[in-house]
Formats: C-alpha cells, sequence, structure tokens
C-alpha cells in the first residue's frame, strides 16, 4: 500500500511545487509597480547609509522605481535585520547586509532575533571596503610603528571607538589589539557617524574604520590617519602604508550586499541582481566607490554571492571567537 502511494504522492508535490513556481513567475511579471523599501541597519550619514544610497541610484534608474531608504540602527545591524526578516516576501523589502550582519553576528551574539543565512536570499554583492587606523590630532604619534610603542608605554589609557558592539571597526580594533599586543579600552557608539566626531573632538584616542565612515574627518584633517587595513596600498591613497607591513599578514576588509526576505520569487532576484550588478559597472559610481575607500564588487550570480557568505562566515567567525569577545 504505502509502495502504492508513493508515486502518486511524488507527482502530487512535483505538481504543487510547480503551481508555487507559477504563482511566483505570475507576481513577478508585473513587478515592481511601486517603490521599494531598502532596510539600512545603519544611521542615517553614517558610512553604510552612504554606500547603500550610492548602490540604489543606477538600480533604481534599471526598474523604472525608486528606493525608499529605511534607516534602523542598533545591535550592530541586528535591529534592522529583524525588521527586514519578517517583511512580506515580495521583492518589496529588501535588506542592506555586511559581512557584519551576515558574518560576524552570529559568531558575537548568543540570541539573534533572525537567522541569517535561513530568513535571507542573498541577492547582490555591492562593494568591498578597507579600513583606516585613525588617531586623534594631538596624540604624540605620527606612524603607526610610534602608536603602537605609545599604547604599550602607556597600558590600559588609551581607548578606541566603533560604530557599536559587534561592528566590524570593533571586531578589527580588537584583532589590531591582540596583534600588536596592547591594552586599549573599547567605547561603542550609536553609529560611525559619533565615533568619528568624538575622535576628531579628542574624546576619544583611536579607531580602526571603515574609510566610507572616516572620509569626511580624513579629508577635514579633523584626524590623522596612519595605515590601511588591506594587503596593500590602496591607488586612491599610496602615502598611506598598511597595517601588514609593521604586523605581518594583519589584513581586514568588510563587504556589503543586498538581500531578499526568504520566499522572495526568483525572477525578481534575477532582475536585481542584474540591477545592482550593472549599475555598479557605472564609471560615475566606481568613482565615488573609490574616493570612499571601496571598491566595487566582483560581478556574482545569487549562489556565487551566496557561497562567497559561507566562506566569510567561516572567516569572521574565527576572528571573533579568537578575540574572546561576546555580547548579549
Amino acid at each position: 500500500m504505502g509502495l502504492g502511494n508513493g508515486p502518486r504522492m511524488t507527482r502530487r508535490g512535483a505538481l504543487a511545487a510547480g503551481l508555487l513556481l507559477a504563482a511566483g513567475g505570475a507576481r513577478a511579471q508585473g513587478w515592481p509597480d511601486r517603490p521599494i523599501r531598502l532596510v539600512v541597519p545603519f544611521l542615517a550619514g553614517g558610512g553604510g547609509d552612504t554606500l547603500s544610497r550610492l548602490a540604489t541610484g543606477p538600480a533604481q534608474a534599471r526598474l523604472g522605481q525608486s528606493f525608499v531608504v529605511e534607516n534602523r540602527p542598533g545591535a550592530g545591524g541586528n535591529v534592522g535585520a529583524e525588521v527586514a526578516a519578517r517583511a512580506a516576501p515580495d521583492g518589496y523589502t529588501l535588506f542592506y547586509g555586511t559581512n557584519g550582519t551576515h558574518a560576524i553576528n552570529e559568531a558575537l551574539y548568543p540570541r539573534l532575533g533572525f537567522r541569517p543565512h535561513e530568513d535571507f536570499v542573498p541577492v547582490a554583492p555591492l562593494s568591498r571596503i578597507v579600513l583606516v587606523v585613525l588617531v586623534k590630532r594631538d596624540l604624540p604619534v605620527e606612524t603607526l610603528p610610534q602608536l603602537i610603542a605609545w599604547l604599550k608605554a602607556n597600558p590600559g589609557k588609551a581607548s578606541y571607538g566603533s560604530a557599536g558592539n559587534g561592528t566590524t571597526g570593533h571586531i578589527a580594533a580588537e584583532m589590531f589589539r591582540m596583534a600588536a599586543g596592547v591594552d586599549i579600552l573599547h567605547v561603542p557608539y550609536r553609529g560611525n557617524a559619533a565615533a568619528m566626531t568624538d575622535l576628531a573632538a579628542g574624546r576619544i584616542d583611536l579607531a580602526i574604520e571603515l574609510i566610507p565612515a572616516a572620509f569626511a574627518a580624513m579629508q577635514n584633517d579633523a584626524v590623522r590617519t596612519l595605515a590601511v587595513t588591506s594587503a596593500t596600498t590602496l591607488a586612491t591613497h599610496p602615502n598611506l602604508p598598511t597595517v601588514a607591513s609593521v604586523l605581518p599578514g594583519f589584513q581586514v576588509s568588510a563587504w556589503d550586499g543586498i538581500f531578499a526576505p526568504t520566499g522572495t520569487p526568483a525572477p525578481v532576484i534575477e532582475r536585481l541582481n542584474a540591477a545592482f550588478t550593472e549599475g555598479l559597472r557605472e564609471e560615475s559610481v566606481v568613482a565615488a566607490l573609490r574616493a570612499r575607500g571601496a571598491e566595487p564588487a566582483p560581478a556574482m550570480n545569487p549562489d556565487a554571492f551566496a557561497a562567497f557568505i559561507q566562506a566569510e562566515r567561516a572567516r569572521w567567525g574565527a576572528a571573533v571567537r579568537a578575540s574572546g569577545a561576546r555580547l548579549g
């Protein structure tokens, strides 16, 4: 009896799956016919917010609909991620995710209100982002070796700021602390704009921050920039040495991308991937990204982007565990 029912159940399952695919395709045919919400889990005006808006401009031109950015900061991106994860999977809510939300946080927080790899579908990568080592103007150092020497001579007296607990800047600074063998105090902020403001005002001593977030302070000479965290020097900042030239093997870079709630129709995901990938190849967009220390990510289809994220999940998770950082 059971063997006789098997083929009928298989045919029914296939029919049901076919009907679901057909329904998804039908919904996608008229998409998009209204503005698309993009949840950005960072404060307006910060580095992540700036990069998200740079990427959406050319994409919305290709889709024929505007993007409405909704800033939902907090908990290293977790607050915004929870909001987006609960949204209807209809293509009208997207999420601006990063290596923080999709590679760091599950190792850092014992409990999350969302599941990074079950609640979201990767859509398209956007950029790769280098960090810089910054100090306040009146700190008596002008080079990275001088900074490390000063920190060793003043253990526990220096403070570093970040955009918040668990953010890329936080984990990168912890990696630097361990590599350099120094003792520095972490001061978390609600967003990198606030951290940069206090660094420029001299209320904290240093930061290791994403170049897009530090861009204005660097341009205004409000802080002193000592080094970059990339493997090689940057064409846009050729005079800045790498941290690796002082601490061999040290290399940190961040990334960001677009995600959609799981269940979003595949045809919608494919259109979004094409719109963002093509938009990021525009010369004006490439120039704007590079001016802020970012590079357009290599073109990837959603499956390739998912594989990249899995590798990053392992790498950042190992860094968090080695640092001993734990929140919540």
